[in-house]
């Protein structure tokens, strides 16, 4: 048997093995570059799918081919290798051309913050993988990879990538049906449908999508309920052709009392994880935020934060440090000056204070959640506490109206504007709600 024959073989093996988008992905466009009896050598299209072969599938790739060729010693050997002129590129959407800009649309989805798109994302190896699969995503629904299952530690833009598929596809076709929520937000809606018996208006709304993005899905792990209206509601957009894409902070396989027919349905798509940044990634992002801001820093300056901070989050947050204190003080911003900032070394006699400190306060004092907050929902309460959190973060943090609002779920800097006159008037014609307010400023600067 040549080399070809063993090849055309072994892969007909392969793809009884692994999930479709995973032949797609790691087995379709692979070469074989040469095949003795000792060593094997394939060529994969890029360094990110050689990397993800490597860990995942070298051991299956080994068994397979040691099988056929009868060389119970045989090596696999996988490289870097383009595609021969003879050959026609292959076709596959993963490897698709670079995205199209796409201006941001304001006030078009619930919960999605129109600046997240592909173009304000900052890519290297630790997310480009991920980075490629949700473009192919937002352009081949249903089609490519199905569902999309998006991993890594907190802060390393998974919720970006996600609303990022979302204002893609919305850009594309404003009628498609998207629907972006946290897995708490699915949980308490499953359960508001479940207490006032109208579960039908629940399940329509979910499985009449044409893309359903939920996020931190891990938290739906032990609850019964909640991941049986899952299960059906996967079931029924997959059947219709709909798009699932998931987040979570760890592979499906490893989410502890998370159905085995959900792991299943997870994993059945394609599951690939975002890593924590590298120093470089870092300061890329750091100079996307301060571009984002209208606060333009050098690069020395964006090194500085970036070796202080690991996640983008906690980036985003020494960012708005800096420009805070910079403001208050009216001062030009280098590299020392971030880094004082950052070490604390304040000559105010006040802590350094960051956004989410003044949400995680409010949140405290009106016992609300910060998704809360940040969510859609306007019942008294929460309007109140927002609106409240608004003024501080405009007055205390000396934010602009749009600043503040992209800090509290993407809302229009007219509605912040809205909510932080409300508070002042109130704050001058009512004693009680002044000393509220003054009560948690104090709780703020201590």
């Amino acid at each position: 048997m040549d080399s070809a024959e063993i090849w055309k073989q072994a892969l007909a093996d392969l793809k009884k093995e692994v999930s479709s988008p995973n032949f797609i992905t790691f087995f379709k466009p692979a070469q074989l570059l040469s095949l003795d009896k000792q060593r094997v050598v394939i060529g994969l299209p890029s360094q990110i799918v050689l990397s993800m072969a490597q860990k995942r599938f070298l051991s299956l790739f080994e068994d397979i081919l040691r099988r056929h060729t009868g060389s119970p010693l045989l090596q696999v050997e996988l490289v870097v290798a383009q595609k021969t002129e003879t050959e026609p590129l292959d076709p596959t959407p993963l490897f698709a051309p670079a995205p199209t800009t796409h201006a941001p649309i304001a006030g078009h989805l619930p919960r999605v913050r129109a600046e997240y798109t592909f173009e304000t994302l900052a890519v290297s190896a630790s997310n480009q993988l991920a980075y490629v699969s949700a473009q192919t995503v937002s352009k081949h629904m249903g089609k490519s990879y199905n569902p999309l299952f998006i991993y890594g530690p907190v802060g390393v833009g998974k919720t970006h990538l996600m609303q990022a598929i979302a204002n893609a596809v919305y850009h594309d076709n404003p009628q498609v049906k998207v629907i972006y929520i946290t897995s708490e937000e699915f949980t308490n809606e499953v359960v508001d449908a479940i207490r006032s018996a109208d579960t039908a208006r629940m399940k329509k709304r979910f499985r009449s999508a044409n893309l359903l993005i939920i996020d931190d899905v891990q938290f739906i792990a032990g609850k019964d309920k909640v991941q049986e209206e899952l299960f059906h509601t996967f079931n029924a957009l997959i059947d219709a052709g709909g798009q699932i894409v998931l987040s979570s902070d760890r592979p499906p396989s490893e989410i502890k009392k998370l159905e085995a027919r959900l792991s299943s349905r997870f994993a059945g798509g394609l599951t690939v994880d975002v890593e924590s940044p590298d120093f470089e990634m870092r300061t890329a992002i750091i100079l996307k935020k301060a571009e984002k801001y209208n606060f333009p820093i050098d690069m020395e300056t964006a090194k500085a934060i970036a070796e202080r901070e690991q996640d983008v989050r906690s980036l985003e947050g020494a960012l708005l440090q800096v420009m805070t204190h910079a403001r208050q003080k009216n001062t030009l911003v280098d590299a020392s000056f971030a880094s004082r900032v950052l070490n604390h070394e304040q000559t105010t006699g006040k802590k350094p204070v960051h956004a989410d400190d003044i949400i995680n306060i409010v949140c405290a004092q009106y016992a609300i959640k910060p998704t809360q907050l940040k969510g859609p929902k306007r019942d008294a309460g929460l309007v109140k506490a927002r609106q409240i959190a608004m003024w501080l973060l405009f007055t205390e943090l000396k934010l602009t109206y749009a600043e503040t609002g992209n800090i509290l779920g993407g809302r229009d800097h007219t509605t912040v504007m809205h909510g932080v006159q409300k508070v002042e008037n109130m704050r001058g014609e009512i004693s009680t709600f002044a000393q509220e307010l003054k009560g948690i400023t104090t709780q703020i600067w201590g």
